[in-house]
């Protein structure tokens, strides 16, 4: 009898420790849309040049809750002058259990943020027509490649340290 416990509690436990992911919401957190020039911007021919800043951020809110923001700046300007600045931070809220921490890094900077990009996308598409503005269609992102160069870049900054350190 107890060999039987302890086999069922090993099963327990095992299926205990395998991994679970859950998303329990995708909200719009912050959206911002400005066009500085008002009615001017669409009286003239334009020549946009577009700059795009794309970051992210995670936070913990409990033991398996975690919030993700993706936040996209787009600016629009023509020479000097901005035409428009729309930025778009989009969240969700997501559950994460039995996970390591280099795995739960993984989750949270690429599968979590490939999940937002879509509504980030739609939200920015959406406001610039609303705007009178074209859509910006932004294309995929890769966040597994982003997430894989600044993992190496970490590591080659701490190998840097160490080294400094040696020279010392």
């Amino acid at each position: 009898m107890t060999d039987n416990k302890t086999a069922s509690e090993a099963a327990n436990q095992e299926n205990a420790a395998e991994p679970n992911f859950a998303v329990q919401r995708l909200y719009l957190k912050d959206l911002s849309f400005e066009t500085p020039q008002g009615p001017a911007a669409f009286q003239k021919q334009w020549k946009p040049k577009v700059s795009q800043d794309l970051s992210t951020k995670s936070a913990k809110l409990d033991d398996n809750t975690y919030e993700v923001a993706l936040r996209i700046t787009v600016t629009v300007k023509d020479e000097e002058e901005t035409i428009y600045l729309i930025e778009v931070e989009q969240a969700g809220l997501f559950t994460l259990k039995g996970f390591k921490d280099q795995q739960i890094a993984h989750v949270l900077n690429v599968t979590c943020t490939t999940m937002l990009l879509p509504y980030a996308r739609e939200a920015l598409d959406s406001t610039l027509i609303k705007g009178s503005c074209p859509p910006l269609m932004i294309p995929p992102i890769n966040f597994e490649s982003l997430f894989n160069t600044a993992l190496k870049q970490s590591a080659e900054a701490a190998a840097e340290g160490k080294s400094e350190a040696n020279t010392h």
